[in-house]
């Protein structure tokens, strides 16, 4: 066999991987391209999660905030309503005739 035939054998060859070559490189492409497109749709999705989660927090925190108020104003008012009435007993005690 020739150089010339071998040469000619291996042609066909060469040519179709190079065609393979081209095809695989196009579908990575394709591929890439649209992982690329699958990650900025997760992108925006997680950023509006985000945003909602967020603004959902912020709500809380005022409810919270709002409560925490209240609790405190009615043990202010609780705190002084015992005060009061210890003082008032301790003064009917001092008035009783057998306290000692």
């Amino acid at each position: 066999m020739t150089i010339e035939e071998r040469l000619s054998r291996i042609e066909p060859l060469s040519c179709g991987s190079e065609s393979q070559r081209r095809r695989d490189r196009e579908t990575d492409r394709a591929l890439w391209r649209d992982t690329q497109r699958q990650l900025n749709e997760l992108t925006i999705r997680v950023a509006e999660v985000n945003d909602r989660l967020s603004a959902r927090i912020g709500e809380l925190a005022e409810h919270a905030a709002v409560r925490d108020r209240e609790t405190d104003r009615r043990f202010r008012e609780t705190d002084a309503r015992i005060d009061k009435l210890v003082g008032a007993i301790g003064e009917w005690m001092t008035r009783q005739p057998n306290a000692r």
